[in-house]
């Protein structure tokens, strides 16, 4: 007999207290996954949720990378993903070896090295700070003035916080696949449709798209401003799970997702490969769990921490 979503759902909540367990997720996860958890929110949020639960199971649905997170800050508590190959073009772009290896031939440099965390653990154990695209810009603004900034992986990210803080920063040369596909011609042609309507943009995005944008920001500040906003129809440029959110916390507005060349829509593979059977599953079966060398958890938990206490 088929398990019908009402089944799948009981299931999950009957594991979830069986397990003493928390469901994380990210605000770019299909609905039924955001409605079903304890928090959804942005990079940010989540690496708080994950820092305070007394949870002894964190189910973490996003991607690779902020299970990792969620594991680097939680070394005694189980954590498990959804779908074990649920990746980030962003953390694929910045190999721990690469970045390693760039730094060694730039000693004399000694970089200050800010990673965004859409990045490896690996590489989060070879930086100063970590940042999300909600606190980016406090804190580079932070940063030792006496010191070059290196800003892994996110050349996009980092060009905007230069043109927010003024503060020089090598980029290195990483993009989001999701983000990289609003096109300034994809923007203008919705905004046609739309006159009215004011646009809002992750700073993942091109300069060309940013510069379209009535506002630049994190996904968790983009409820705010579509709340407050003054018009009814809101332009919201990034990945489409987002709307479901906003949807629900702007019910007042008319959410157009910002399209590509070729779609009305953006969807993260990565992100739509956690579903509610693989969430059942991994629930059920404590698998796929995130693991890391102790040596390596150590040296990432040290930005990250220093990341929630320059945000608080």
């Amino acid at each position: 007999m088929a398990t019908t979503a009402i089944d799948l759902k009981e299931e999950i909540l009957q594991l979830k207290k069986e397990r003493n367990a928390v469901i994380l997720a990210h605000n770019y996860q299909v609905g039924e996954i955001q409605d079903i958890a304890d928090y959804v929110g942005d990079s940010l949020g989540l690496a708080y949720k994950a820092q305070e639960t007394d949870c002894d199971v964190i189910a973490f649905c996003g991607v690779h990378f902020m299970a990792e997170t969620a594991k680097i800050l939680n070394p005694n508590k189980t954590v498990v993903l959804p779908d074990r190959d649920a990746g980030c073009s962003l953390e694929e772009s910045c190999p721990a070896e690469d970045l390693a290896a760039f730094l060694e031939t730039n000693k004399e440099k000694n970089y200050y090295v800010i990673a965004y965390i859409n990045c490896s653990g690996g590489v989060k154990a070879l930086c100063d700070v970590i940042v999300t695209s909600g606190n980016a810009i406090d804190i580079v603004n932070k940063a030792p003035a006496d010191r070059p900034i290196l800003f892994v992986p996110d050349a996009n990210l980092g060009a905007w916080v230069m043109e927010q803080t003024g503060r020089k920063m090598d980029l290195w040369q990483g993009s989001c696949y999701v983000h990289v596909e609003f096109t300034q011609n994809s923007i203008n042609a919705i905004k046609e449709e739309y006159p009215e309507a004011l646009v809002v943009a992750h700073p993942e995005c091109t300069t060309a798209v940013r510069m379209l944008a009535d506002e630049v920001c994190s996904t968790e500040k983009m409820i705010a401003y579509c709340q407050n906003a003054p018009v009814k129809d809101i332009i919201v440029v990034t990945e489409s799970g987002m709307l479901h959110r906003l949807q629900k916390e702007a019910p007042d507005k008319n959410l157009i997702p910002g399209p590509t060349d070729k779609c009305a829509c953006n969807d993260c593979h990565f992100m739509k490969m956690n579903t509610m059977e693989k969430l059942r599953d991994c629930l059920r079966d404590l698998t796929p769990t995130v693991e890391m060398p102790e040596e390596i958890r150590q040296r990432a938990e040290a930005p990250i921490i220093r990341m929630l206490e320059q945000s608080k």
